[in-house]
Formats: structure tokens, sequence, C-alpha cells
């Protein structure tokens, strides 16, 4: 584990970072389109604010 600061030595930090942030929000908008894809209840929120909305 003392040498674990040689792997910068292969990757470039500033790929590295950009890189998990593109996977990270790449990954994030598809949990979000498969649960507004879902139809169970509880988990589309703009079904709840629609039904809310139009019980008031």
């Amino acid at each position: 584990m003392a040498k674990f600061y040689k792997v910068w030595l292969i990757f470039d930090p500033r790929r590295v970072f950009v890189a998990q942030g593109v996977f990270l929000f790449l990954l994030a908008a598809m949990i979000h389109l498969v649960l507004l894809s879902t139809g169970g209840d509880g988990y589309n929120w703009f079904d709840i604010a629609a039904t809310e909305r139009a019980a008031q």
C-alpha cells in the first residue's frame, strides 16, 4: 500500500477525474431514467406531483 502513489505515474490524474465525473453523471442519469420509466407507485415523481395537483 505504501507504493500506491505510483498508479499516478501510469494514469494522468486529469483524465482519470474527468472520466470518473462523466461516468458518474451518466450513471446517475441512467438511474433516474430507469426509475421514471418504471410504472411502480412511489418512484415516478412526475406522476405523483400530477395526481397531487389534480386532487387540489
